[in-house]
């Protein structure tokens, strides 16, 4: 019983962040949840018992891809705000 609870409410949780990843206006918060969303998909590989596939997931999905969406992120926030003040 405990496991199927488990389940359910990791799936719930990562429909949650991946609807929240697309659906966000904001792109800090957008990153956030795409991030998250990543940690939350490799929680269920290991409840899958694949722990390898969890740890590329975790490693290269949240971590690689959420640093390069950090980045850009602050790089399109400084572009903005020298755009605003040129006007």
């Amino acid at each position: 019983m405990i496991v199927l609870v488990t389940d359910i409410l990791l799936t719930l949780f990562a429909l949650v962040c991946a609807i929240g990843a697309t659906n966000e206006s904001k792109p800090f918060t957008s990153v956030v949840f795409y991030i998250t969303f990543g940690l939350v998909v490799a929680l269920c590989w290991v409840r899958l018992n694949a722990p390898d596939i969890a740890l590329a997931e975790a490693a290269i999905g949240a971590g690689l891809s959420g640093i390069v969406f950090m980045k850009a992120y602050k790089l399109l926030g400084d572009q903005n705000d020298t755009d605003r003040s040129n006007t």
